[in-house]
């Protein structure tokens, strides 16, 4: 099927508000309520789980064998360690980040008694003090420290205002959309996939085509913790696309333009059929895209299966410059994706037999292993060099 029109305004402007929500891993209340509302503004009733992880389903020209798109609302934070006898704060991260990225960052600290802004510093913040010594200082979350802007100067402060030990901390997203197309900002991983997925959702809606088979939107909650999809999947879901950040770096082959299909990551190859058919589908519907594998990631595909899932899943992402620090993307590899899960969600169905969880061999695909067509015949000269 070809790939619908998306509109691009809507998707901008839904990750402009997810952005403004602080929503770090066991602190995404507030997110599953607004991405709930969006949906029920589409016209589409969610399913919501104890832990506010949401599922959608449109129902398509046939029920199985099911398919999902997945993304995470959850994103890095923090969380306070230590009440410090100077009135600071120290951090563990939530996720896996580096305090690096952390230093200069501004902050909200929630506690039981309400929110707090504060600024994450280096143990040695003053070049007035320590002059060169603010260079030679590790780096690392023992060496950081949260200065609350509040009238506070030792730990009896801190229990008089109503820190805690465990207080979630959420660092702010510093958002730019540039004219030229580029977003910068933290959390772009994955509240760019989030907001993708709602285009996509809002594109096969406006359309009026059905999908080809029953198709849920899964939104996680705890991503970035290892956890993922594990618990919100359901039963009958023979295939998932998870939707997620390609990291852009020298050795990679993930780009900011365009759709970048993940072949594997640390976990292991995706699914064959399944990230040929949309490799299929991109090339079909003149959508940019690259291959790319990812040696230290991970993702609610990973998850899923380490759950004992049987399903097939695969992996597409929208290339991000420096993955989980102060994040770059570009809006065309949005789009891209979008068009491209449109395609997907619209498209027939390859292998019917996923329909049975379990069945005979019947039916049950091949992986090509013939040997290659030879680029000349046996005794043809071959070109000559230069």
């Amino acid at each position: 099927m070809p790939r619908l029109d998306v509109d691009i305004e809507y998707l901008g402007d839904q990750l402009k508000a997810l952005l403004k929500i602080p929503s770090p891993s066991g602190f995404t209340d507030t997110i599953t309520h607004a991405v709930v509302d969006e949906l029920q503004r589409l016209g589409v009733e969610p399913e919501v789980t104890r832990r506010g992880a949401i599922r959608a389903k449109l129902k398509g020209r046939a029920k199985d064998p099911s398919r999902a798109l997945i993304a995470h609302l959850d994103t890095l934070g923090a969380q306070v360690k230590f009440l410090k006898p100077n009135g600071r704060l120290e951090l563990v991260p939530i996720g896996n980040w580096s305090a690096r990225f952390a230093e200069g960052a501004r902050c909200t600290i929630f506690t039981e008694a309400g929110a707090y802004r504060g600024s994450i510093l280096p143990l040695k913040a003053s070049g007035h003090t320590y002059a060169d010594e603010i260079d030679t200082q590790p780096t690392g979350w023992p060496y950081v420290e949260v200065r609350v802007d509040a009238l506070v100067r030792d730990v009896p402060d801190l229990n008089r205002l109503g820190f805690h030990v465990g207080d979630v901390v959420a660092i702010d997203p510093e958002t730019e959309f540039l004219e030229n197309g580029f977003i910068v900002s933290r959390h772009l991983d994955d509240k760019a996939g989030v907001a993708i997925l709602l285009a996509t959702l809002k594109a096969v809606i406006d359309s009026g085509k059905k999908p080809a088979v029953d198709t849920w939107w899964i939104f996680s909650i705890a991503e970035e913790v290892g956890v993922g999809a594990s618990a919100v999947l359901p039963h009958d879901v023979a295939a998932m696309v998870t939707i997620d950040n390609g990291t852009t770096a020298p050795g990679q082959a993930s780009d900011e333009f365009g759709v970048t299909i993940a072949m594997a990551d640390q976990t292991g190859p995706f699914d064959y059929h399944l990230t040929h058919e949309l490799i299929r589908l991109a090339r079909d519907n003149d959508i940019r895209h690259q291959r790319d594998v990812f040696r230290y990631y991970r993702s609610d595909s990973a998850s899923a299966i380490e759950a004992g899932v049987d399903v097939r899943t695969a992996l597409v992402t929208f290339g991000i410059d420096a993955s989980h620090g102060y994040e770059r993307i570009h809006m065309h590899a949005l789009r891209s994706l979008a068009e491209l899960m449109t395609a997907y969600v619209t498209s027939p169905i390859d292998i019917k037999r996923d329909a049975k969880a379990v069945g005979s061999i019947e039916g049950f695909p091949h992986q090509p292993i013939e040997p290659a067509e030879p680029d000349i015949e046996p005794g043809e000269q071959l070109p000559a060099e230069g």
